[in-house]
């Protein structure tokens, strides 16, 4: 069964929409269909009090968060290609922008992405959401045991035809929940793997996706710039 969606910037897009980014050899990388099983630490309170676009801006990676030879990549316009999902029931059910993440729709949100200046090196971006805790639990957790609940399916991007492959993989005891998984994008002969760690601290959500070692390497320099105060 086909379904339709519209790419929007969320867990994904940002990965589909540019796919030859980076190579990797994935012929380790095993799928798996588990579920995610994450703890949830108890909220005394369920805030409301969301943070602004603006604080949220105020509080992603810069340039110098990330090291001598980045760069911020400038805003693409909204993106309203059509997309087909194929062989993927648990997406088909979410229906929508789902199965590219944009299932994350929080309105409070901040995105950037980061490239090396010489284009040499994998990419990196950081998106942060504001909403209260248990909106921002649910939500994150149906799209990543969705995408993890089929670990193979493909996907119709225009004429171009992408086979994706997920794994759910620890991600570190940061914050009040955590989610990880492995992404491989292949298409025309070519691999991209990609690691999305995102982390809930109270009414804060960091999604941090791109080269399996930049997001390992800046996770918690981004929770920490993400959740200080003032």
């Amino acid at each position: 069964m086909r379904v339709r969606v519209t790419v929007a910037l969320g867990l994904t897009a940002v990965t589909v929409l540019a796919l030859p980014a980076c190579s990797a050899d994935t012929s380790n990388a095993k799928p798996s269909s588990a579920s995610f099983a994450h703890s949830r630490k108890p909220t005394t309170t369920d805030q409301t009090d969301a943070l602004s676009p603006a604080e949220l801006e105020r509080r992603l990676l810069d340039e110098s968060d990330l090291g001598t030879g980045y760069t911020r990549k400038p805003e693409r316009p909204a993106q309203h290609d059509d997309v087909t999902v194929l062989g993927c029931p648990s997406l088909e059910d979410l229906g929508g922008d789902a199965a590219t993440g944009g299932s994350l729709d929080f309105p409070r949100n901040a995105k950037a992405g980061f490239m090396y200046v010489d284009g040499g090196a994998p990419e990196v971006s950081e998106e942060l959401y504001s909403d209260t805790a248990s909106k921002l639990s649910d939500g994150t957790d149906r799209i990543f045991d969705a995408m993890t609940g089929c670990p193979q399916y493909q996907v119709l991007a225009g004429s171009t035809a992408i086979d994706v492959m997920t794994q759910k993989t620890a991600a570190p005891q940061l914050g009040d929940e955590q989610w990880s998984q492995l992404m491989t994008f292949s298409s025309g002969g070519q691999s991209t793997v990609v690691r999305q760690t995102a982390i809930r601290d109270d009414n804060l959500l960091l999604v941090l996706s791109g080269s399996p070692a930049l997001v390992d390497l800046h996770l918690k320099k981004a929770l920490v710039k993400a959740t200080a105060a003032g």
